[in-house]
């Protein structure tokens, strides 16, 4: 994914990539406000199958207030998403780079709060290959 942070799991089941993906952001100071099934949300309204498919909205509570002070157009993008698929290979892992901030408000002081939620983000999602 172009603009993207990817990581990819292999040798786990589905829950278990989960839940290491969920440790993983704790670790760097995210916590999950939102959590999307969207295999089950898609069976349920459309009766559709899709692969096992999960968002997980994080938020690092300090990042974010820093975003929201310098632009509070900043909400709009928050939390950071990070989506958990099942491909061929393994269990898929990817978050949008919060880079994209800067580009999105054209405000460059937000630049030092999107390097460090990028760097966690990186951190979060290169710790998951250990």
């Amino acid at each position: 994914m172009a603009n993207g942070i990817t990581a990819t799991l292999t040798g786990i089941p589905f829950a278990a990539a989960a839940e290491k993906v969920r440790a993983a952001l704790a670790g760097q100071g995210f916590g999950v406000l939102t959590e999307i099934d969207m295999t089950a949300t898609l069976r349920a309204k459309l009766g559709v199958e899709l692969e096992d498919y999960l968002v997980l909205g994080a938020c690092n509570p300090p990042i974010a207030h820093r975003a929201l002070e310098a632009d509070r157009r900043i909400g709009l993008l928050l939390p950071c998403n990070v989506v958990l698929r099942a491909v061929p290979e393994g269990i898929l892992v990817e978050a949008m780079d919060p880079e994209l901030m800067v580009e999105f408000t054209g405000r460059p002081e937000l630049a030092e709060v999107a390097d460090e939620a990028a760097g966690r983000l990186r951190a979060a999602l290169g710790s998951l290959a250990d």
